[in-house]
This record gives C-alpha cells, sequence and structure tokens, in this order.
C-alpha cells in the first residue's frame, strides 16, 4: 500500500500534444491506442498488469471517490494500490466538486501517467451523487473541475463521457471539455439510460471531427476486429475495452480468438497469487476469463467454489496446470 500525503502542484497548463500517444508511449501517430478500462472491483492491479503484457497501451484503476480518496489514508490504502511496473496507468476518479477533484489528482501524481474524470458512469447511486453520467448535463461543471485538476497537477488530465440526448448537445459538451485543456475524450456511444442497445458510432464519429484532442471510443469493443472496424468507421484515436477484455485479456493481441488462452490464465492466476488478490476478486475474474471453456455444469460447480485453495485444487484437476510459479 501507498502512504499518500496531500502535495500540491502548481503548474503551467501543458502545450497541446498529443499526450495520449505520448502516456501509451506509441512510436506511431497512425497506431490506435488501446485501453483497458476502469471497471469496479476488477481493473486491479494484478488484472492491469497482465492486460499490459497482451496488447493493452494502458490500464486504468476501477473509478475511486474523490471526496472518500482525499478524506482518509484508509480508503486510499484499501483502493489504489500499485507498484513501479503498473504503467502507463491512468487513475479514474468520480468528483461533483473541483476543489476534491483537485486533490486527489495531486495525490496520485507521483504514481500516475494521467488522471481521467468519470462523467460515464450510469449507475443509479453515482448519478444521485452527482457524479459520472449526471455531469454529461452540467458542462460547466466539468470544465471546472478539468481545470483545477490541471492547475494541482502537471499529469494530463482526461475524460470519459457517455452521449447527451441529441448529437448538437453531445458535441457542444465535448467541445466544453476541449476548451477546459482536457488531453483526450473517451466517448461511450450510448447515453446514461442506454444499457444494451446498439452503440452510436455514428454519434461519436461526429464528436471525433468536431474536436482536436484525442478521441478514443468505448462501447461493445469484444475483439481487435471490432477495435479495426470502429477505428475505420469513427476515426477514433484510441478504444477502450471493458467487458470485452474481461471475457478475454488477451483480446488486444493480433491472433487471438475468442476464448482466453489458459497460458493467460495461468499468467494471471500466478501474477493474482504473488500480489495477494483476494479471493473475490480472483474469483470473478477467473469466471469471466473461464466462461467459455466452461459446460453449464462446469460453470456450477466453479461458482460454488468459496476458497482460493478449492479454486487451485479446481482447476488443477479441469485444466491440469501447475498454477504456482
Amino acid at each position: 500500500s501507498l502512504s499518500l500525503s496531500l502535495p500540491v502542484h502548481h503548474t503551467a497548463p501543458a502545450t497541446m500534444t498529443d499526450d495520449l500517444r505520448r502516456v501509451a508511449r506509441s512510436s506511431s501517430n497512425d497506431a490506435v491506442v488501446k485501453i483497458c478500462a476502469p471497471m469496479v472491483r476488477y481493473s486491479r492491479l494484478a488484472f492491469r498488469m497482465l492486460v499490459r503484457n497482451h496488447g493493452a497501451d494502458i490500464a486504468c484503476t476501477p473509478m475511486l471517490v474523490s471526496e472518500s480518496f482525499i478524506a482518509s489514508q484508509k480508503a486510499r490504502d484499501a483502493d489504489f494500490r500499485t507498484n513501479p511496473e503498473d504503467r502507463p496507468l491512468v487513475v479514474q476518479f468520480a468528483a461533483s466538486r473541483a476543489e476534491q477533484f483537485a486533490q486527489a489528482a495531486a495525490l496520485v501524481t507521483p504514481y500516475a501517467d494521467a488522471v481521467d474524470l468519470n462523467c460515464g458512469c450510469p449507475q443509479r447511486w453515482a448519478m444521485q451523487e452527482g457524479y459520472g453520467a449526471a455531469l454529461v448535463k452540467q458542462p460547466q461543471r466539468i470544465f471546472d473541475m478539468v481545470r483545477a485538476a490541471r492547475r494541482n497537477t502537471p499529469l494530463p488530465v482526461s475524460v470519459k463521457v457517455r452521449l447527451c440526448a441529441t448529437d448538437q448537445q453531445s458535441v457542444e459538451m465535448c467541445r466544453r471539455v476541449e476548451a477546459a485543456g482536457a488531453a483526450w475524450l473517451t466517448v461511450h456511444g450510448r447515453t446514461a439510460q442506454e444499457r444494451c442497445q446498439p452503440v452510436h458510432w455514428d454519434s461519436v464519429a461526429r464528436i471525433k471531427d468536431a474536436l482536436n484532442i484525442p478521441v478514443v471510443a468505448n462501447g461493445d469493443l469484444c475483439s481487435l476486429d471490432d477495435v479495426q472496424r470502429v477505428q475505420a468507421q469513427t476515426g477514433v484515436d484510441g478504444v477502450m475495452a471493458a467487458r470485452g477484455i474481461l471475457a478475454n485479456p488477451a483480446m488486444f493481441e493480433p491472433g487471438v480468438g475468442p476464448c482466453t488462452p489458459l497460458a493467460v490464465v495461468q499468467e494471471f492466476l500466478n501474477t493474482a497469487l504473488r500480489l495477494g488478490t483476494p479471493y473475490p476478486c480472483l474469483h470473478h475474474h477467473l469466471s469471466y476469463m473461464l466462461e467459455r471453456s466452461f459446460s453449464r455444469a462446469d460453470r456450477r460447480m466453479f461458482n460454488a467454489l468459496t476458497s482460493i485453495p478449492s479454486i487451485l485444487d479446481y482447476l488443477h484437476e479441469h485444466f491440469d496446470f501447475p498454477f504456482l510459479e
């Protein structure tokens, strides 16, 4: 765990460069930057380290609530765990007040490559607190938070949004985010009310056309074919995967099919055990990774397991893995 005090950085705004590709350490301006999304409970240290070994250029932390993060060392220790190998890293915060987002950004500055403001989470609790997708209707508030964070950290500040009710509103909101000095913008191609509806790639393309900063597309990306299709359709600079990369952490690697390669499962297990990943997190990840390899009976049996030793026994018996390095 990291002991994080409250430094404040007074930094002149960075010049407008392609911070997305710089953070991704990309040597090509044409390459699509591939990002592992911030996922509550899932995009923790062991998983971030895994996906970077299999084609992800950048990995994000789970969404952290800035108010509790700056108030409590205990919350910081519980929610934010990293190490020197955990790079490039984007730390994402939920916030509704500029000073809290700015303080949180300063706290993680020594350990991160960028900070991100979540304006896309559609969960009811988040929106009731004024976080996440509730903010797309308040572009001035987003503007103020990005500006405050940029004054408080030398790191690039990015923003993740959902669509507004109309394309015109979406474009106006995104232009306001750009004007605040956001380094790049990630767009989930649905509104806050939409869950399983088709992604509006035409709307993402209009936003990309309207902005000068890099744009990252998010929504239903499950394979490298999906990545290439969406990039061709929208012209985006990057892509971000969530459920697709949970199901197959190697989805960004060329030549990998829809199932997680068993060697990747074993690599995750070794890394997770070495880092002391708790049982619930380990079990959830393995359930996603192995879902396509399980029969219905296998899935029932695996879901009934209640400890790490029982997981190890089961996987050794069914997949013949010598899991521990």
